[in-house]
């Protein structure tokens, strides 16, 4: 299977909607521009806010910007990497996760409409589970599957290669399927929102 073809208008749509139909709110956008622009929009003044690792965030500008502090929001990641205590930092990884709005991105999404995302310690994932009060999920239309199944093996045999590569380069050692979740649905109401972008994005 081709882990990076673009789904038609047919399928994207069909994936909508079955994604609404488990309580995630979902807009598609075209570029990752606009994608970038939607994020802005829809963060309000004053929110603590944080992200975990993701290529698709950097990829749509949202690291640079948030970064750079063009913003009226409070960078929860300034505290952790000015801290230097080992032990302290983790204790504030931990309390990052309850971040007014928590972004990242997933690495696959089955066109039956679950949501399915592996991490080698589960920082990242965590915080879409339950403890951020608002979750952006990011993700290009690449990484939609047919099937549950899918989704499941695009994470084992194409993500996790890219990201091993990745790792490696960027830390010097590799990466493990440590924890993967399956969101099935969203329990509270618009929690979590899906923004899909018309483009190949991430792994």
């Amino acid at each position: 299977m081709d882990y990076n073809t673009i789904p038609n208008d047919a399928a994207l749509a069909e994936t909508v909607q079955n994604m609404q139909g488990r309580a995630f709110d979902v807009s598609v956008v075209d570029t990752r521009e606009q994608a970038l622009d939607a994020i802005i929009k829809m963060i309000p003044q004053g929110a603590t806010v944080m992200n975990g690792s993701s290529t698709t965030l950097q990829e749509i500008g949202f690291v640079d910007y948030l970064q750079k502090n063009e913003h009226d929001w409070q960078n929860m990641h300034t505290s952790l990497l000015a801290e230097k205590d080992p032990a302290k930092q983790r204790d504030l990884r931990r309390a990052s996760v309850t971040a007014d709005y928590f972004l990242g991105s997933v690495n696959a999404i089955a066109q039956t409409g679950e949501l399915v995302a592996a991490d080698a310690t589960g920082s990242r994932i965590s915080a879409y589970v339950f403890p951020a009060r608002h979750v952006i999920i990011v993700s290009g239309t690449n990484k939609i599957v047919p099937t549950l199944a899918d989704a499941l093996a695009r994470v084992r045999e194409h993500v996790y290669n890219l990201e091993d590569e990745r790792a490696k380069k960027a830390y010097g050692f590799g990466t493990s399927l440590g924890k993967l979740v399956i969101i099935e649905k969203e329990a509270l109401p618009h929690r979590l929102t899906v923004i899909l972008v018309k483009e190949k994005l991430g792994f």
